[in-house]
């Protein structure tokens, strides 16, 4: 509901509101609501800063200013009818921003969709719906050969599942420039009334049968009180936790309350939704900064209204508006990228796990190769180990050899025995990957009559050799320098000490000129 601006610009006594908006202060500012009911708190409003008009949230009714009244500006206008960040998560964000010392405004508005943040309103709109026309039936019976891989994948959902939207379609990786490729040759068209809310395509996926080890792992946590805690299930790679996060996602599910699981890279995602979808069938919302602002917005809302049982995402999808929360899991939990490193700094893991803690449900840390403080907080009783040490069917442990390189030949970094057991792949026809940690062509120019290195003027770290632009770079700052052979100390030529990713390209390409080498 939006008031209008002028109704709310009425000079006079009125109640106090604090809100929050997304600039550089510590703490929310201070505004005037004329009227007798100002908007609850987690409610966005548009208030005068200066200037310019700026969007903000509403955190609190003070009973009295600090200030003169007659000089407090009025709240402009009202954007929400209901809040936007119910109570929980308005605590759990003001909690952040005094936790992380991080200005309060820009910390809620990192929790809203970029659209809301720039006025969208927050209720869905309905979408329209995608049916097969009686030419796309043709098409689809008659000629499919004339149809490309993923035009009959659109066929094949809406003929299994009825008229579905175009968010539903390409959250099983369909994108919208197919459907609109469709839709231009007659083949499907939009109805206006959508199929009913929570009608989803069916489960193709069965259960497999489960391990002693993921039996013992979904006892411990069904059987154990309601309310918060905290689980650390450490399983080697392989072990089946995916099931296990299944099976206790379908416990939730069943009992009516949603599920949030954090992944730490975009790149997991889909296939992690393919599994879901295969078994769960619908009521998933996908969250992540790859999706596009439309799509991240009608995401936030499936889960808001309680739509969406299942929220997978990275760890911005940690603030999402869960109306029935149930379980929260996170996915290999010691990855770094769970830090956000710029803007608002906060780590999603602790973040989980302070929430669940608020929420009074129980979280889930995985991984194969636990953080040193989870397994502290482990031993110390704080969360609640689970172990899963033994792989699932056939596969097997890898075979790891460590070589000693002051006993073997090598050619910068490609020791005698490598570059054979590389030889024996490829000969095969095997692929053969090799990972080094060192950018460029070579880490050090070093001068072999005086030890000087090459440093960077504007930080303590060395510059690398970059063969193919031919300069240094620092790849902390980024500060790039020509090169100069010739020592600036004591006049000696240098040399190019260790190996980049280039020089070792440059060595296999001539170890192995057959072989299609990228790097």
């Amino acid at each position: 509901m939006r008031r209008a601006a002028t109704a709310l610009a009425v000079s006079g006594s009125g109640t106090f509101v604090e809100v929050a908006v997304a600039v550089p202060l510590a703490e929310p500012l201070v505004y005037r609501w004329p009227g007798s009911a100002p908007p609850p708190p987690g409610c966005r409003v548009r208030v005068p800063l200066g200037t310019r008009q700026r969007i903000g949230v509403v955190v609190h009714h003070p009973a009295a200013a600090a200030i003169d009244a007659q000089r407090i500006k009025c709240i402009t206008d009202v954007l929400d009818e209901e809040p936007v960040l119910n109570a929980e998560l308005l605590a759990l964000l003001r909690w952040c921003a005094e936790y992380y010392h991080h200005p309060v405004g820009e910390v809620l508005s990192q929790a809203l969709p970029v659209l809301l943040r720039q006025g969208r309103g927050a209720v869905a709109r309905r979408e329209p719906a995608w049916e097969i026309t009686p030419a796309g039936h043709s098409q689809a019976i008659r000629e499919p050969r004339r149809c490309g891989a993923r035009q009959a994948e659109v066929f094949e959902l809406l003929q299994r599942c009825g008229p579905l939207t175009a968010g539903e379609l390409t959250q099983s990786g369909l994108t919208r420039a197919v459907l609109r490729r469709m839709a231009v040759r007659g083949w499907i068209r939009a109805i206006d009334a959508p199929r009913a809310p929570g009608v989803a395509p069916g489960p193709t996926d069965r259960p497999p049968a489960l391990t002693e080890e993921q039996r013992g792992c979904l006892s411990a946590v069904a059987g154990a009180r309601s309310g918060y805690r905290a689980y650390l299930l450490q399983g080697v790679t392989g072990s089946g936790k995916t099931e296990v996060y299944m099976r206790l996602i379908a416990q939730q599910r069943q009992a009516g309350r949603q599920s949030l699981l954090l992944v730490p890279e975009i790149g997991l995602t889909p296939q992690l939704v393919r599994r879901l979808e295969a078994r769960f069938g619908g009521g998933l919302a996908l969250m992540h900064s790859g999706l596009a602002a439309g799509e991240r917005l009608q995401a936030w809302q499936a889960v808001r209204t309680g739509e969406a049982q299942v929220v997978v995402g990275t760890r911005s999808a940690l603030f999402a508006p869960l109306v029935s929360p149930g379980l929260i899991i996170v996915d290999e939990e010691h990855d770094v990228s769970y830090k956000q490193q710029e803007g608002f700094r906060y780590s999603a893991r602790d973040l989980a796990v302070a929430r669940a803690r608020r929420l009074g449900i129980p979280v889930i840390l995985a991984s194969a190769t636990p953080s040193l403080e989870s397994v502290h907080n482990a031993s110390r009783g704080r969360y609640h180990l689970l172990r899963m040490a033994h792989r699932i069917g056939s596969a097997g442990k890898p075979e790891i050899r460590i070589i000693d390189m002051n006993r073997h030949a090598s050619r910068h970094g490609l020791s005698t025995p490598l570059v054979a057991t590389i030889e024996r792949h490829l000969a095969d026809g095997h692929q053969v990957l090799l990972f080094l940690n060192r950018r460029g062509f070579a880490p050090v120019l070093l001068c072999t009559a005086c030890g000087t290195a090459e440093e960077c003027d504007r930080c303590d770290a060395r510059l690398t050799l970059h063969a193919s632009s031919g300069r240094l770079r620092c790849h902390h700052c980024g500060r790039t320098r020509q090169i100069r052979w010739a020592c600036g100390v004591c006049g000696t030529e240098r040399l190019a000490v260790g190996a980049g990713t280039q020089r070792v390209t440059d060595a296999l390409c001539t170890l192995f000129p057959q072989a299609r080498i990228a790097r």
